[in-house]
């Protein structure tokens, strides 16, 4: 039986494991209890989150308001989904099955050995290569916490509830809405959290994506790429992280709503780079597959399975065009 490494140990975190512990705890506990009109938190129910993935000086203290968000008391299995960054994917991979385990500062976490080969016997899911595997960060980067947060509610790691990971690839609306069928009976277990692994815009020339939305634009694809060339002054009206933040809530609003579609079109009209786009479009397909069996629609009054966003950041504010910044957003859904 095979464990993958925490290859990122030591670099995009801490290696060391009561350091770390230490460090997740301290960003748990400036969580507030209760957050805008969202009281308590954590909340009933809450199975579902979504929480960046970059390193932890960056967005460690963001993922902890989803992190304080998950309601636990139930779970008996965590599916984390994140996106490939590497590995070229059309559609969405699972662990060798060989892999047992996955490696962190603070212990291992298990897999759930059962539920991966349920997967695999669907012939839906690619074979994740190991070496691809520890060469991801989307995925890993969530290991710590996970781990911590489960300790906190189980005194010994032979109760931890398992891990199911599964990586993300570049997938079509269609292919969203078909493994988001997949995985909804998942979805609609009270036994399972779901944790989806994304940074939300990369804005500036070393992403290739510098859209800018001006002060007077009413549609997110109004707006307007800007270049040094072509923009030597800084704009100001909005500034540009201002416009950054409109891009984001854009994106932000059209998860909240529930609506899939809702959510691709705005990707379409602004290019926003949400890296986790696809793992967020799979598990917003589902959750509608679960609505539509309730016999409820996209603009119903039940908030169940719909997105709020407790916490919103970016790594820097950008003014100039040669300047860059990657967002972080953390939500949840109950259901």
């Amino acid at each position: 039986m095979t464990t993958r490494e925490a290859s990122h140990a030591g670099s995009w975190y801490t290696d060391d494991g009561p350091a770390l512990s230490k460090q997740l705890q301290s960003w748990l506990d400036a969580v507030p209890s209760s957050i805008n009109d969202i009281s308590p938190i954590p909340q009933s129910g809450a199975r579902i989150i979504i929480a960046p993935h970059a390193g932890y000086s960056y967005s460690g203290p963001a993922a902890a308001y989803a992190y304080k968000s998950l309601d636990l008391s139930k779970c008996k299995r965590i599916f984390l989904l994140g996106p490939s960054h590497h590995l070229y994917l059309p559609t969405l991979a699972l662990p060798l099955p060989s892999l047992t385990s996955y490696s962190t500062p603070l212990g291992p976490l298990s897999l759930d050995t059962t539920t991966l080969s349920a997967l695999r016997s669907t012939n839906d899911f690619s074979p994740l290569p190991l070496e691809a595997d520890e060469a991801e960060h989307s995925l890993e980067m969530h290991l710590p916490y996970i781990h911590h947060h489960l300790s906190l509610y189980h005194p010994s790691t032979k109760d931890f509830p398992k891990l199911v990971p599964v990586l993300i690839g570049s997938t079509t609306p269609s292919s969203e809405r078909k493994y988001g069928a997949l995985l909804a009976p998942y979805l609609a277990s009270a036994e399972n959290i779901f944790i989806i692994s994304s940074d939300f815009c990369h804005w500036g020339l070393r992403f290739n994506y510098t859209y800018y939305l001006p002060s007077l634009t009413l549609s997110p694809n109004e707006g307007i790429s800007l270049s040094p060339k072509t923009h030597k002054s800084s704009p100001s009206n909005p500034a540009i992280h201002e416009s950054i933040g409109q891009l984001d809530h854009a994106c932000m609003a059209a998860i909240e709503s529930g609506s899939h579609e809702a959510f691709l079109k705005v990707l379409r009209e602004t290019g926003n780079t949400v890296c986790g786009r696809h793992p967020i479009g799979v598990v917003m397909a589902g959750l509608e597959v679960l609505r539509r069996e309730k016999g409820e629609g996209d603009g119903g009054e039940d908030k169940k399975g719909r997105f709020r966003f407790v916490r919103y950041e970016r790594s820097s504010e950008v003014v100039r065009v040669g300047e860059s910044s990657v967002s972080y957003a953390s939500a949840f859904a109950v259901l």
